[in-house]
């Protein structure tokens, strides 16, 4: 079958790839429709690893994908052949203490679609996964809106884990795709105000459409300044998305005494910092945000009752062919890019 696969550094190229086969029982076989590019798939395609991960070549990269059920193990009964699915990329062995304590995203012994020494990701024709991974949407469900299901529902387990209220004040630094994602459900929670930052101006004028209460761009104004002058008694909850030591910096600075830091952008560095005494002094939260856990169904389950609409932040499509195109732009932040969408 067709694939996408890394060769190198900054390198991608159509492959032919193995067929997957059902194993176990509980397996299903998965005809991918559309897949998305993430920050994630960027950062290999860049440097070829993400901290301890270091992929070999070939690789194949991609985890948020939406298919169509092609057959199914004869112990499964969540989905049936014929239905759209959204995937959820990790795959938990339900047996370690952390499974046994409901942490599926911290599970011992994870597997991730992509991941090097873990899964070929899905960037490919066809996958199988547990069925566990496997949840079932309406046919009127559209593929690209299943596949923004997976980045959504990290930004709402974020939202979730920050425990916001509805006197909140909160910023987001950070307005891609992840940091677009914790603007929604930060939204959804009605919390009194919301501050973005952004350096990509098609992305602040989205941001400004999504309803946040105010968007700096950090390259041209001193977005501290601008927050706090707005706000003076500082945000209770920042989600630090961009992952940049500057980044990670002003959110120190806005937070109020008390307040909690969202850690949820990957750095590309192995080590960032904190000026302690500003820290210790005002007691911050570090909240360090793992993909997510238990999410993807009220995600797809507030996007199909249209209580939250992901569409605004499709902003390219691609076919498979056109799949290291795809990369570049995003790699690049060219042309505006949120989110591109490669069809398989």
């Amino acid at each position: 079958m067709r694939a996408l696969a890394l060769t190198g550094i900054r390198q991608a190229e159509l492959v032919d790839w193995p067929e997957p086969t059902i194993e176990k029982d509980t397996d299903v076989l998965l005809k991918v429709e559309m897949v998305g590019i993430c920050g994630s798939d960027v950062h290999y395609y860049d440097t070829g690893r993400i901290g301890s991960l270091v992929i070999e070549y070939p690789h194949i990269i991609g985890h948020e994908c939406a298919a169509t059920v092609k057959a199914v193990g004869d112990a499964v009964s969540r989905v049936k052949v014929g239905d759209r699915v959204v995937v959820d990329p990790a795959m938990h062995c339900g047996r370690c203490d952390q499974c046994k304590a409901g942490r599926y995203n911290t599970c011992r012994n994870i597997r991730f679609l992509g991941n090097p020494g873990e899964s070929p990701g899905c960037m490919r024709e066809r996958i199988v996964m547990p069925q566990e991974s496997c949840f079932p949407v309406g046919d009127d469900f559209s593929f690209e809106r299943a596949v923004l299901c997976e980045p959504l529902a990290i930004g709402l387990y974020a939202v979730k884990q920050a425990h916001l209220r509805p006197d909140s004040d909160v910023a987001i630094l950070g307005s891609g795709p992840i940091g677009r994602s914790c603007l929604v459900f930060a939204r959804h929670a009605v919390v009194r105000a919301c501050y973005v930052t952004e350096k990509i101006q098609e992305r602040i004028k989205v941001a400004e459409e999504a309803g946040a209460t105010w968007v700096g761009n950090p390259d041209k104004q001193d977005v501290v300044k601008e927050i706090l002058k707005r706000q003076p008694a500082g945000m209770d909850v920042v989600f630090e998305c961009a992952g940049e030591q500057q980044a990670l910096d002003q959110a120190v600075e806005v937070l109020k005494p008390g307040g909690t830091l969202m850690l949820i952008g990957i750095p590309r560095v192995e080590r960032v910092s904190f000026v302690i005494d500003t820290l210790r002094r005002h007691e911050i939260t570090i909240v360090n945000v793992r993909r997510q856990s238990k999410s993807t169904q009220q995600c797809i389950e507030l996007v199909a009752s249209g209580q939250v609409d992901p569409d605004f932040m499709i902003t390219h499509r691609f076919s498979l062919e056109q799949g290291e195109q795809a990369l570049q732009l995003v790699s690049d932040y060219r042309d505006g890019v949120v989110k591109a969408l490669v069809e398989i």
